[in-house]
């Protein structure tokens, strides 16, 4: 690890926000980055680790802490236990869309509807990515990783991560701490080889999105550069002369209610039934045990209900700012708030606010924000 002077994480995120902290690590290696989660830990300091900058909304006053910039990058090919199968063990620092591109050009599928998502690999678990109906969870096999105060990394089973859609236990929501407070030093992925001929599409979502009505194999080469184009249409791909691309993607998550609440919303309202875990153990103390099993509860089922939708009906049109703000909704996709041009964290905050007002009144539901949030409050 190297101390560095430190940059404003304005310059190292993609919202564009974010003073200077008060202290900055670089790691370009495995080794480089435990030494200074260890030197971070030993003195005290308030920390976090910083890859891309895709998902993090930093505030305009400096964090009195260390960031940890993580450098690392390279892809090991590993063979697989199973037939036609490659496994890749990729640094955590990696970029996640040169990871795709790698896997693609090779013929590696799995991954490849996943083109174009910004951040890095190690960043890619924790939130469990995902696109087009293809999640990062299908294919991973494990992470290495340490967690705080730990004295060395251990690998840890994809099983043993809570995924879910979008989270698992390293994620930090917003108003709560992960459940396991952890840094990613590897992932392993477990990928198909095709070779040259291509993939079979099956997903319902990806093969709308590629507008397929066949299913011949089709190239993974030509899915990425579908996807790629899709998403540069809707401002999902970085680019320094279009302000829609200065955000964070989404910034706020889809809506998760009981159904009783989704069935109170417009039935325009898009929504998706979440699927409940039907593999719940229920434990007897044996001595309580007399011979029958309690009946089992059947929870209310959960829906989730889409963001988008919510804030277009509750009067915030695409383009939509406050007056005098340098902060605005994309105009070509409602959830991303973008710095149209030196905007400061609390220009973004109050736009987020006037949001997160507006749906809560006209619908009486709390979008709660997707970015990790240091320095702001909402």
């Amino acid at each position: 690890m190297r101390a560095v002077t430190p940059v404003p994480l304005r310059a190292l995120t993609t919202l564009r926000t974010g003073a200077a902290p008060a202290r900055m690590l670089e790691a370009t290696t495995t080794d480089e980055l435990v030494d200074a989660l260890h030197s971070v830990w030993a003195d005290g300091d308030d920390w976090f680790v910083l890859g891309g900058g895709s998902n993090l909304f930093a505030g305009d006053e400096p964090f009195d802490g260390t960031v940890i910039r993580v450098l690392t990058a390279g892809i090991e090919e590993l063979p697989s236990p199973h037939e036609g199968r490659i496994r890749l063990r990729v640094q955590a620092g990696h970029s996640w869309d040169d990871l795709v591109a790698y896997a693609v050009d090779r013929g590696y599928a799995g991954i490849e509807a996943m083109s174009g998502i910004p951040g890095t690999v190690g960043a890619a678990p924790v939130q469990n990515v995902g696109a087009y109906g293809q999640e990062i969870q299908e294919t991973l096999v494990e992470v290495e990783l340490i967690d705080e105060h730990a004295a060395g990394p251990v690998v840890v089973p994809a099983a043993e991560l809570g995924l879910g859609f979008r989270t698992s236990v390293l994620k930090h929501h917003y108003g709560g701490v992960p459940e396991r407070r952890a840094v990613i030093l590897t992932v392993t992925l477990d990928l198909p080889v095709t070779g040259g001929g291509g993939r079979v599409v099956r997903g319902e979502q990806l093969r709308r999105a590629l507008g397929l009505d066949t299913f011949d194999p089709v190239p993974l080469g030509w899915v990425r550069e579908r996807i790629l184009a899709t998403r540069a249409s809707k401002g999902m791909l970085l680019d320094n002369d279009d302000p829609d691309t200065h955000s964070a993607g989404s910034f706020f998550q889809n809506a998760i209610v009981p159904e009783h609440i989704a069935r109170a919303l417009p039935a325009e309202c898009p929504r998706w039934t979440v699927e409940p875990d039907l593999d719940t153990v229920t434990v007897i103390p044996l001595d309580t045990y007399a011979g029958l099993s309690p009946r089992a509860e059947r929870p209310e089922p959960l829906v989730k209900v889409s963001a988008a939708w919510l804030i277009e009906n509750s009067g915030i049109r695409k383009g939509f700012k406050l007056p005098q703000s340098r902060a605005a909704v994309s105009t070509k996709h409602a959830l991303a708030l973008t710095n149209r041009s030196g905007a400061t964290a609390g220009e973004l905050g109050e736009l987020a606010r006037f949001i997160q007002s507006r749906v809560h009144a006209e619908f009486g539901l709390l979008l709660q924000p997707e970015p990790v949030l240091v320095g702001v409050e909402l």
